[in-house]
């Protein structure tokens, strides 16, 4: 159930007494007239790309991305080097982390070693540290594999969060999605796991997923602001339209809208993804799968969700705040409660400020972005973490 709290607040209705106390833990918010304040969002779905990969993103130049897409929690993916698969692995992420994270970063653990389907990823050693277990990236193959992993997953109180790929389906093909997340109820309803789908992107995973709920099933799922915004008639010859899952059909966009409205759909992640310009200077056939997507999500969700009224802002908080918290046991703190803290943690959004989007200016290092040249409304002009400024335009 919604409680009936505030989700987003006009500057000028912030009263004397909670200015005063921002003022007195270093906020000014005086010159932000015609903004609304946010709470921190909250994405479940980003490549960091440190340990290993760092010239495609470092854990500074990632989390300044999220701080400046209104982001204040990210959970980090595990395809890195080392693949976070063990303690020693994982403490390697960790250490970054603590050194250069601009907000607060999560790490999923992997399920398999190395993400390769073949061994058992070391889950329990694991578990104090991880927001849950994914191989994200590839799924996993072997039915009892996934079966022992969500078992043990349960255990743990940890949630499995699958990425469900059927390689001996092509991936343009709506099966090679649904056929796995299927396979995968069935083991839902043998091991009572709590199971989370990454990056929803066709009807019938929606219809799967929402006879799923119906049966009392513990899944949620997650889709993107891509696959909600474009469908495949739309992709040019270009990398910043690869990804994976690919972008489906205009029914399928359809669906994943009608799924939002109903609730289906819990929550709004980017899969920020970053590579390289030259990995992604080589066509839409030739270049790496993955997009950049903090920058732009609430941006575009505002613009192309909310304004033209296909859902309110308050939903749009739901599913990429209130929704994501819920699920992976974090509290979730009415708005005005948040401000009276003295290490609060809130956004700032000009959401009448129009610009056309120009990966150029973004944080990230990545620079592939399906929105680019897109006129939209909503800029984050300040994120606060812990009471601390790390954003402001």
């Amino acid at each position: 159930m919604r409680g009936n709290y505030e989700r987003f607040i006009k500057v000028e209705d912030i009263n004397i007494a909670e200015r005063d106390h921002l003022g007195s833990v270093g906020i000014d918010i005086s010159h932000f007239s015609n903004c609304h304040i946010l709470p921190g969002l909250t994405d479940v779905h980003v490549h960091l790309r440190e340990p290993g990969f760092l010239y495609k993103e470092t854990m500074k130049s990632g989390t300044l991305s999220a701080a400046a897409g209104g982001f204040t929690d990210i959970f980090s993916m595990p395809n890195l080097d080392p693949c976070p698969d063990s303690l020693d692995n994982l403490k390697v992420q960790l250490d970054a982390i603590k050194k250069d994270a601009k907000v607060h970063v999560y790490p999923y653990g992997a399920i398999t070693k190395g993400e390769l389907g073949s061994e058992p990823a070391d889950m329990e050693q694991m578990t104090e540290y991880v927001i849950g277990f994914t191989d994200d990236g590839r799924g996993v193959a072997s039915e009892q594999m996934m079966k022992d992993a969500m078992i043990r997953a349960k255990a743990l109180g940890k949630l499995i969060v699958a990425h469900c790929e059927d390689e001996s389906f092509p991936k343009e093909t709506s099966e090679s999605e649904w056929k796995q997340l299927e396979r995968d109820i069935k083991l839902i309803e043998q091991t009572g796991c709590s199971y989370h789908v990454c990056h929803v992107s066709t009807k019938e995973s929606v219809d799967l997923i929402r006879a799923a709920k119906k049966e009392g099933l513990d899944i949620t799922c997650e889709t993107a602001p891509h696959y909600l915004t474009i469908s495949n008639d739309e992709i040019e010859d270009s990398g910043r339209f690869k990804m994976n899952p690919p972008i489906k059909s205009r029914e399928d966009k359809e669906a994943l809208l009608a799924a939002i409205a109903d609730g289906t759909i819990d929550m709004i992640a980017t899969d920020h993804a970053p590579h390289s310009i030259e990995e992604k200077s080589k066509g839409f056939a030739g270049s790496a799968f993955g997009i950049v997507g903090m920058e732009t999500a609430l941006p575009v969700m505002y613009s192309k969700l909310v304004a033209p009224g296909i859902i309110t802002m308050e939903k749009l908080i739901d599913l990429m705040y209130e929704n994501p918290r819920k699920r992976f046991g974090f509290e979730v703190t009415p708005l005005r409660e948040e401000l009276k803290k003295n290490a609060p943690t809130f956004s700032i959004w000009d959401l009448e400020h129009e610009y056309v989007i120009d990966p150029e200016k973004f944080m990230t290092k990545g620079r592939s972005c399906p929105f680019e040249g897109w006129s939209v409304k909503g800029r984050c002009m300040m994120t606060v973490v812990d009471g601390n400024i790390v954003w402001k335009y």
